[in-house]
Parts: C-alpha cells; structure tokens; sequence
C-alpha cells in the first residue's frame, strides 16, 4: 500500500493485544506484563523507524511496562495508564469503570498517580460490522461526557476518545476534546465541526480494510464503509481539520508494526500527495499534546 515516511508514529495501539483473539492476548498477560513479548514489538517497531507510539491502555499495567521500556529503543511512548469506562456501556473487556463522578474523579487520581500522560474515555459502542449504519450501543450520556471530559482537562490531562456516531462526538466536541477516535457514521454538520474545532481525528481505517476478504464480516458492509470514511477523511482535511495515523494496532487483524504500513496505505489512498504534510503535522501535535 505504499512506502510509510521515515519516523512516522502510531497514534493508537494496545500492546496488550495480538490483532488475533483479545481474550487470549489479555489471558497471557492478565498476571502481569511479559517483558518478552513486549520488548519483541518495540525492537520491531524501532527496526521500522517508529519512534512514537500512543497507547490506548489496559488495566493490567502493559501499556505502563511497554512506556517504562520504550526508551531502552529509542521510542517516545505514551499511555492513558488504562481506558476508563462508564459501567454498563462498552469497555469492560479492556478498561476500569465508574458509575458516577465520584469514582470517575477516583480513576482520575489513579490515572495521575501511576504517571498516565492522558485520560482515555470509552464513549460510545463499537461499529456492528454485520449490518450497515449500526453501533452496538448509543454510548454515554451527553451530559456525562461533557462532565468527564471538563474533570480530566481540569485535572491537566489531554483527554481522548473512543467514539462513533454524531451524539457522543458532539458532546466531546462541547467540551473540546482533544482527540476522536475511531469516528465512524458521522454527518457532514459533525464532520464540518470537527474540522472547524481542531481536534484530532484518528480513524483507524485498519480495524475497517483489514478485515475485507477475511470471511468473517460480509464484504458488501465492509468495502463501502471503508470508502466512505475515506471520504470523510478527505472532507475533514478540506476544511481544515487534523487528521492523525492511527492504526488500533491489536485489534482484529491489525497486526503491530505492519499496521503502520497498512493505515498508511488507507490514508494515502484517502488524501493522495497531501497524506505525509497532514499526518506529520497530526503526529507534531499528539507529542504536545497528548503529555503531562
């Protein structure tokens, strides 16, 4: 899919993941990190010119091993500590949960104490691949997100999101978030929002592309919904937006170090000759911004 620019980062991963079977993958280090294996996908990422990786975390303390070895390769590596999530709403499986403020505002201070760089919010349910325009879930409430957004940035941390659909994105745009994750079934009215705003906007194609012809999803939901979020991904920079590579590297298909390569492709076919200008700049940014 094309050649990735010498040093250009992933601005979403999960060590903690094989991009095979999650349960399995959280199975083998639910104890505790595997120095292993965690210093085997740093040596490849370094070996492929990757200097700068950001977490989306776990709660068994991998992506804080993976950050306290990073540099022994050269790597700027950084980590929400774990994903937290609102209980009852999707997240479970990778986060910690809260169910109302006074716990969230307790997740903050853990976040804080264990050297987090950013808090990382679960907002909204995931794309239901079987069925076109779907989610598996709304997600949180509005006004919860506006809340749990504006506690992390008063607390001085960068805040990030994984959200789908227009409601959970509108109100983290509200609150001025400072990265949307995933973003899929956006409008063009969310779309011309999130350009105007600034924020960071990372797609992940990957978790998309990657799985055309695996037989597990059908083809017919998959292929038009990867063009049609590239497409979105050319509306956004059209009108200003940022927009950041990153690959969700372990999830379903989404191999380390080779999603790279792959989200690269999916981006470049999106923005042609702009892709490098745009993702260098996206990538400028989250090193800013996305750190205590």
């Amino acid at each position: 899919m094309g050649k990735v620019m010498k040093m250009l980062g992933d601005l979403h991963i999960h060590m903690i993941l094989d991009g095979v079977y999650y349960r399995a993958a959280i199975d083998s280090q639910r104890e505790s990190p595997c120095d292993t294996l965690i210093r085997a996908r740093l040596a490849d990422y370094r070996t492929r010119e990757i200097s700068f990786l950001r977490d989306g975390g776990d709660a068994w303390g991998v992506s804080l091993r993976a950050k306290e070895l990073a540099g022994e390769y050269d790597i700027d590596y950084r980590s929400p500590a774990f994903p937290i999530y609102l209980r009852g709403h999707y997240g479970a499986f990778i986060g910690r949960g809260f169910s109302d403020l006074s716990e969230y505002r307790a997740l903050l201070a853990e976040v804080s104490a264990c050297g987090g760089d950013f808090v990382k919010l679960m907002i909204a349910g995931l794309i239901d691949f079987s069925c076109p325009n779907t989610l598996t879930e709304a997600g949180m409430p509005p006004a919860l997100i506006r809340d749990a957004i504006a506690l992390a940035h008063d607390m001085g941390f960068a805040v990030m999101v994984h959200a789908n659909g227009d409601l959970p994105v509108n109100a983290a745009l509200d609150a001025q978030v400072d990265s949307i994750e995933h973003g899929a079934y956006l409008h063009e009215q969310t779309l011309a929002r999130l350009a105007e705003s600034k924020t960071l906007w990372v797609p992940t194609l990957s978790t998309i592309g990657n799985l055309i012809g695996c037989g597990r999803y059908p083809d017919a939901v998959l292929r038009p919904l990867l063009a049609e979020q590239q497409e979105k991904v050319r509306f956004v920079v059209s009108h200003g937006g940022r927009i950041g590579l990153g690959s969700d590297a372990g999830a379903f298909r989404v191999l380390h170090g080779q999603a790279v390569t792959d989200e690269y492709g999916y981006l470049t076919q999106a923005l042609g000759e702009t892709a490098d200008a745009v993702l260098h700049e996206a990538e400028d940014f989250a090193r800013t911004t996305f750190r205590r």
